[in-house]
């Protein structure tokens, strides 16, 4: 049984028996009805996609998403986005309707103040009313007090600093007081990635076309999925303006947006003190340490998707980071360089598959592929030392105190963080023996390590041979084999 991602809605015809030689299975179509049966037997697992489809089978199944229409009259097989044009032009030509485009704009929340903030550049004269500060005054600072806590009138407490708040209209030179309102946190934070980059000068000159031109955009821009109608809407904002006026040389700021998924209580619902199922990370710490935590926040599952919290599993992850620590003692005090060709081959392809994972936030299948890569160390005598280091430099921005610690008992007398990243050879992560599958009428019957170089005679040769095998084929015509090569033979009576 399979779930397939359709990769698009074109539809394309195939030869079944092309398919069949490609996975060395024979298919059968099963009604949705006998489909659900099978998922409804206890030892099957049930996910979230087995709801859907049983709301599917009954019928009370409704899908929202784009696709393409069914049962909609003359629009039938139409994609959604062409259909919604068609339709439209329908009740237009009928009288019925017309099109239009209506936009949503979130408010930017300048309302929602704080009582200490940036403040706003207006002040307020008797004669000339609200009066924008020159540019030439600007940055307004803040005043240096020993107390900043809010007013019993509830004005700011900039409003009760009398030699602050009084000042002179620009335009009249009259008496003016200071706006005492100040900017919500959201005006501070739509241009920080700017500020780091003005810093280097130490002026904060926001006229620094050079070091604009060398650091924007920003590469990566992390954050929760609330972000794209709040902080990352305004940081845009802000940044498009300053590119019209040319103070910033790219029209966007940042290239590359990702979403943290979010971790929910162990309930499965959102983690709040009014359901009182908020995990404490102090307490994980204090239980497991706080690498363990960490490496367990980046295991749970897909660095997008929300997911609920496991207390159990943190212990999995502890155990672990233990055998990691006791692998210490099995490293050999030379320097030779000389490697056993199955773990060499692993070790290649662990730190290949980490580092592409770390550049694609998959973070859970990087840490899954150092775990396997350590149960194979577990099972040896001893342990080349220039492996065990390059290892801890890969483990080290999961779990940062234990991998420093390791490295200073290796005798190192700078961090670990200030080594080169190791680099994977391409040569040596081609495996030379790979486990086969044989298989009659699709069915698993053996499994055999061969050369990966095998041909298919000598494979078809191996699988008769095999006494599981010939169990099956015994007395029956064997009508064609199916051979995959580096995966399997499957032999069709």
């Amino acid at each position: 049984m399979f779930r397939l991602k359709l990769l698009s809605s074109k539809q394309q015809k195939v030869q079944w028996d092309e398919i069949e030689k490609e996975i060395g299975m024979e298919h059968s179509w099963v009604s949705p009805q006998k489909t659900l049966q099978y998922f409804e037997q206890d030892y099957v697992s049930k996910e979230v996609f087995f709801d859907i489809f049983k709301r599917y089978v009954s019928g009370k199944y409704c899908f929202t998403e784009d696709g393409i229409l069914a049962e909609s009259g003359e629009f039938t097989g139409l994609p959604s986005e062409e259909a919604r044009e068609k339709m439209a032009n329908w009740l237009e030509e009928r009288g019925l309707g017309k099109k239009t485009v209506q936009y949503k704009m979130r408010d930017w929340v300048f309302s929602r103040q704080r009582y200490w903030g940036e403040p706003i550049p207006i002040v307020h004269c008797e004669k000339c009313g609200a009066v924008g500060v020159p540019e030439e005054q600007l940055p307004i600072q803040l005043p240096d007090v020993a107390s900043y806590e809010p007013t019993d009138t509830g004005e700011s407490p900039l409003a009760h600093i009398e030699n602050w708040v009084n000042t002179s209209c620009p335009k009249c030179g009259g008496k003016a007081r200071r706006e005492t309102n100040t900017m919500p946190q959201w005006a501070g934070s739509s241009w920080y990635y700017l500020a780091y980059i003005m810093r280097e000068d130490q002026e904060f000159k926001i006229q620094n076309a050079p070091l604009f031109q060398q650091w924007l955009p920003v590469d990566l821009y992390v954050g929760g999925a609330e972000h794209a109608t709040r902080h990352l809407l305004y940081a845009r904002f802000w940044h498009k303006f300053l590119y019209d006026i040319g103070i910033v040389t790219t029209k966007e700021p940042f290239k590359r947006l990702v979403h943290v998924g979010l971790i929910n209580a162990e309930d499965g619902r959102k983690m709040s003190k009014r359901w009182d199922n908020v995990i404490n990370p102090d307490d994980v710490v204090s239980e497991f340490g706080a690498d363990a935590l960490r490496l367990y926040e980046m295991f749970m599952g897909p660095f997008t998707q929300n997911i609920s919290w496991n207390t159990e599993s943190v212990s999995g992850v502890r155990r672990f980071l233990d055998k990691v620590w006791k692998l210490f003692d099995r490293v050999s005090l030379g320097e030779e360089k000389v490697y056993k060709k199955d773990i060499e081959t692993l070790f290649h392809k662990t730190l290949k598959k980490v580092t592409e994972d770390i550049e694609e936030f998959r973070f859970n299948t990087a840490i899954s592929s150092m775990m396997i890569f350590v149960n194979s160390l577990e099972k040896e005598a001893s342990l080349n030392r220039d492996m065990y280091e390059k290892f801890l430099i890969l483990l080290s921005p999961f779990v940062p105190h234990i991998a420093e610690e390791l490295w200073e008992k290796l005798g190192k007398t700078s961090s670990i963080f200030l080594q080169k990243w190791p680099v994977w050879d391409e040569t040596k992560i081609i495996d030379e023996m790979v486990n086969i599958v044989f298989q009659v009428n699709g069915k698993v019957r053996d499994i055999q390590t061969v050369s990966v170089d095998i041909s298919e005679e000598e494979m078809k040769k191996l699988a008769q041979e095999s006494e599981k095998v010939q169990k099956h084929i015994e007395g029956k015509e064997i009508k064609r084999s199916i051979f995959v090569k580096g995966k399997l033979i499957n032999i069709v009576v």
